[in-house]
């Protein structure tokens, strides 16, 4: 990734900035012209949880270029609580350990470090979420 495209990404990277669609009221991720739900525009931004659970997952052995150091490691299909999926790497947890319906939460952390110049990409993954209850 380049710097500028990084730039343009940082808001949706770094703190999950969305839209919400003044048609149909859908929550959309990573943000978009057009509503993927009524096909009318969707400007207005809109600050997604970072909470949600694990729909579906699986562990990547045979990583591509760059992330070889990082295997084995989780990546999951995530159902926020706003209603989007989106695609995540998990961090903080064996992968021997990811269930789907397990609660996680949005963090930010490095996903790469790019070219000569060493520019260090940060972005969101997501780890287990404790859940705590009424006593």
């Amino acid at each position: 990734m380049h710097i500028a495209r990084n730039w343009r990404v940082r808001n949706q990277r770094y703190s999950l900035k969305g839209e919400l669609c003044n048609h149909c009221g859908s929550k959309i991720f990573p943000p978009r012209d057009v509503c993927p739900e009524c096909t009318k525009p969707a400007y207005d931004p809109f600050q997604l949880s970072g909470l949600g659970e694990i729909y579906s997952h699986t562990t990547v052995y045979e990583a591509p270029d760059g992330f070889q150091t990082q295997t084995p490691y989780s990546l999951a299909l995530i159902k926020l609580e706003e209603g989007p999926m989106l695609t995540a790497q998990l961090t903080d947890i064996d992968p021997n350990d990811v269930q789907i319906g397990m609660p996680v939460e949005m963090v930010t952390r490095k996903l790469s470090v790019e070219g000569d110049e060493g520019l260090i990409q940060y972005g969101y993954k997501f780890r287990p979420r404790l859940i705590h209850q009424a006593a």
